[in-house]
C-alpha cells in the first residue's frame, strides 16, 4: 500500500540565473513547490547592467503582470501540476528569456477505497482490453494490439461478442467512448482517432492529436470528449473539431500521477486506470486533484488463478458504469471475467 501512503510537502524556493551578455545579468525566483489554494511567488530580479526597459512574466504562456517586476500568483487558477514560469527581460536591441517553475500539490491524501464483488460474468480471453462502455444494456469494447484491434457489442451476462468490426492491422487500437450516437475510437501511437455510427458500425470519419502524441483513454461529459495520453495530463476536446483544447495535470499531495489509461466519467469525476498498477484513482476533472485511489490487485489474482496471465501486460484496464441501475464494471486485458463491483470508502 506504499502507493497510498502520501505526505504533504511544505514549500521551498528555486533560483535561477541567466548567464547574460557581459554587462547584463539577472535572475528569476519561484516558489518551488505549494499546494492548491496557496499563494506562489514570482520574482524577476536584475543583478548587472543598465536598467531594462521592462520585463514580462508568464505563466505557461499566460501573461501575469503588467509593468511589475514581480508578483503573487493564486494557486487555485492553474490547478494541481508543474507549471511553467518565464521572465522576459527587454533592454536595447536585446531581450533576454528566462525558465523556472512551480510545482503545485494537493492540499489532502485522497481517501482510500476497497471493493465488493458483486457479481461476476465471462468476458472473451482473447479480447485485449483498451476501451469499455455502457450503454442501452450492452458493452461496447475495444480491443488492443496491431491485427487484433477491434471495436465490439458484448452481452453483458454471457460475454458473447454479438458485432463486431476490425481495425486495419497497422492500427493499435486504444480506448473509445459513445458521444451524440456515434463511437470515438483512439489508436495508440499515430495520433489519429476514428469515428463509426452507433449502430452499423460504419466508420464516419477520422481525426488527429493535435498537442498529446499518443491515445490511451476515452470517455466524455455533456459538451468534450476527455483523452488520456499515457502521462499524467487528461485532455479535454472539442467534439466537433476534435482538437485538444487544455488539459489538467493530475497529483496527490505528494506527487504526478501518470500511466493514465482507460477512463470513465461516474458522477462528475473521472475514473481511471493506471497502467500497470491494477488500481482505480479517482479524479476531480477542474483541479486534476486525486481524491480517491481503490487497489484492485485481488480481482487479477482471482483471474490469475484459472489463467496463464503475463506479469506485466495483462492488468486491470477497462472501466464501464451503468448509470441508471448504478453498477461500475471492471475488467483487463485478456481476462476471463468481467466483474460488477462497488467501491468501499475506508
Amino acid at each position: 500500500m506504499r502507493f497510498y501512503k502520501l505526505l504533504t510537502l511544505g514549500l521551498a524556493t528555486v533560483l535561477v540565473t541567466s548567464c547574460s551578455e557581459t554587462n547584463y545579468k539577472f535572475k528569476l525566483n519561484t516558489t518551488k513547490k505549494t499546494t492548491l489554494g496557496e499563494k506562489a511567488a514570482i520574482k524577476f530580479e536584475q543583478l548587472k547592467g543598465e536598467q531594462i526597459d521592462s520585463v514580462q512574466l508568464y505563466v505557461n504562456a499566460k501573461r501575469v503582470n503588467k509593468n511589475e517586476t514581480s508578483v503573487t500568483i493564486n494557486t487555485t487558477d492553474f490547478g494541481v501540476g508543474k507549471h511553467a514560469v518565464t521572465a522576459i527581460a527587454f533592454y536595447p536591441n536585446k531581450s533576454k528569456k528566462l525558465n523556472n517553475s512551480i510545482e503545485v500539490l494537493a492540499q489532502q491524501a485522497p481517501e482510500v477505497y476497497s471493493y465488493k464483488i458483486v457479481n461476476t460474468f465471462p468476458h472473451d480471453k482473447g479480447a485485449y482490453t483498451q476501451g469499455l462502455e455502457y450503454k442501452n444494456g450492452y458493452l461496447y469494447e475495444t480491443t488492443g494490439r496491431r491485427g487484433q484491434s477491434s471495436l465490439r457489442k458484448v452481452d453483458v451476462k454471457t460475454g458473447e461478442v454479438l458485432q463486431k468490426v476490425d481495425l486495419d492491422k497497422k492500427y493499435f487500437g486504444e480506448g473509445m467512448t459513445i458521444f451524440n450516437n456515434q463511437i470515438y475510437w483512439l489508436t495508440w501511437k499515430a495520433r489519429k482517432g476514428f469515428i463509426y455510427d452507433f449502430e452499423s458500425f460504419k466508420q464516419l470519419g477520422s481525426f488527429e492529436y493535435n498537442n498529446s502524441n499518443e491515445g490511451w483513454g476515452l470517455t466524455h461529459n455533456d459538451a468534450e470528449l476527455i483523452k488520456t495520453d499515457g502521462t499524467n495530463k487528461v485532455w479535454f476536446l472539442d467534439p466537433t473539431t476534435k482538437k485538444e483544447k487544455r488539459a489538467i495535470q493530475v497529483y496527490t499531495n505528494k506527487y504526478a500521477i501518470g500511466n493514465l489509461n482507460e477512463i470513465e466519467l461516474i458522477n462528475g469525476k473521472i475514473y481511471a486506470n493506471k497502467w500497470q498498477q491494477n488500481s482505480i484513482v479517482i479524479i476531480n476533472p477542474e483541479t486534476g486533484v486525486v481524491e480517491g485511489v481503490a487497489d484492485l490487485s485481488g480481482l487479477r489474482d482471482i483471474v490469475a488463478k484459472g489463467q496463464n496471465l503475463e506479469p506485466q501486460d495483462e492488468v486491470l484496464n477497462g472501466i464501464a458504469y451503468d448509470a441508471e441501475n448504478n453498477r461500475l464494471f471492471v475488467t483487463g486485458k485478456h481476462w476471463g471475467k468481467l466483474f460488477e463491483i462497488q467501491l468501499i470508502k475506508q
